[in-house]
């Protein structure tokens, strides 16, 4: 609500006075509104949006038919019911004279207010159930990926089909962190944007496996009409086919921590050709990032390729400044990160720990792991001048 001050309106005002005062705040608020203005995100949250997300799968596209059909149905009985009820207060009231009937029992009543809503019931549940079946139904998927929730962000690997053997982590642009610590929302994609969108051809059948590492997230696109938890421990699945070329939003919907506001999905529907494109770039770009974990590296080598993983994989949970907070224990002036053994910090990394640090072993390299412990282990206080090489972190994995 804007305040304007100075601006209470008393009878006795002229009425030039009132206007004026009522114009100002009508332009202070018009200014305040095309501050925050935004626009439709395709694929995405529309402004006002009052119904569902246009569907671009036939999963979808069912869900809403049913919507629709089951308020039609909820309309139709609301009317009827209370029609009913407010004719009755209406037409036999006591002023009117009238007097309550003197009744026991009605079989054919009782019969009607039985018969008929358990026709309503069977008509509403028949096509619910075939869409429930059709949406569990995940055999003969095209690709099957397996999406793993942790706190906060989403890693990928493709498991089944074109792509297989790709993977990756998604996670909260820094540009969007950045808006968001500043107080200062800005454009249609706010909080939806991403480092690495899930990509996914066109007119495929995709199977997601959904499991988590720390605690339960829930992977949903509400383009696809697909809502799925993801448990710690447990693998659970679901399908879409998207029809339409474009870029697609959700979030984990699964409060699941302090940053969950901070877990987005986008995935990115491509033409079959534009999917090769995609999946032989993809190849090529994890050969060139394989690195030989026999190699030896300079402190300042690992330090400064530990920054960069640390920044894109670290800093949202741990900070920036390495103080961590609440549940999240301090990197800067840890006892395991300034410990001798380098095993204990990297043990950390590989196995995770408490279920607050998940595993890091499927998803970044030997060099990665290593050089991100030699950053930590060398930076803001921590100046304990150790080195972890890659070969280390290998040994441990064994």
């Amino acid at each position: 609500m804007i305040h304007v001050p100075g601006n209470r309106v008393s009878p006795t005002e002229p009425l030039a006075l009132r206007v004026r005062k009522g114009l100002t705040a009508a332009a202070l608020l018009g200014a305040a509104s095309g501050a925050w203005a935004v626009s439709d995100l395709p694929g995405g949250p529309a402004v006002r949006q009052l119904d569902l997300h246009p569907a671009v799968t036939r999963i979808a596209s069912a869900q809403q038919d049913l919507h629709h059909m089951m308020m039609y149905i909820c309309i139709v009985i609301f009317v009827a019911v209370f029609g009913v009820m407010f004719y009755s207060i209406f037409a036999h009231r006591k002023s009117k004279g009238h007097k309550a009937a003197d009744f026991h029992e009605s079989t054919t009543v009782e019969i009607v207010w039985t018969i008929v809503p358990f026709l309503i019931v069977i008509g509403m549940a028949l096509p619910a159930t075939k869409v429930v079946v059709a949406q569990k139904d995940t055999t003969n998927a095209d690709l099957t990926i397996k999406a793993t929730g942790m706190q906060w962000k989403w890693g990928y690997e493709y498991i089944k089909g074109d792509g297989e053997g790709i993977q990756f982590v998604s996670t909260l642009d820094a540009s969007q962190r950045a808006l968001s610590d500043a107080g200062t929302p800005q454009g249609d994609n706010y909080l939806l944007k991403v480092d690495n969108a899930l990509v996914v051809p066109v007119d495929k059948k995709i199977r997601i496996i959904t499991t988590a590492n720390d605690v339960i997230h829930s992977f949903m696109v509400p383009a696809f009409g697909i809502k799925q938890d993801a448990i710690p421990g447990f693998v659970r699945d679901t399908w879409f086919r998207a029809e339409k070329i474009g870029d697609y939003y959700g979030q984990c919907v699964e409060l699941c921590g302090k940053e969950h506001a901070y877990m987005p999905i986008h995935v990115k529907v491509l033409s079959a050709e534009d999917y090769a494109k995609w999946v032989d770039d993809k190849h090529k770009q994890m050969q060139a990032l394989a690195d030989d974990p026999n190699k030896v590296w300079t402190q300042d080598e690992l330090i400064a390729r530990g920054e960069k993983v640390y920044t894109a994989n670290c800093a949202a949970c741990h900070q920036p400044n390495g103080k961590g907070g609440g549940a999240i224990k301090a990197l800067d002036g840890s006892a395991k990160v300034l410990s001798d053994d380098a095993k204990v910090q990297i043990d950390v990394l590989l196995n995770g720990q408490n279920n607050t640090m998940p595993p890091w072993k499927q998803i970044l390299s030997d060099t990665e792991i290593a050089a991100v412990i030699t950053y930590t282990k060398n930076h803001w206080s921590n100046k304990t001048g150790q080195t972890v090489q890659p070969a280390e972190v290998l040994a441990a994995r064994k």
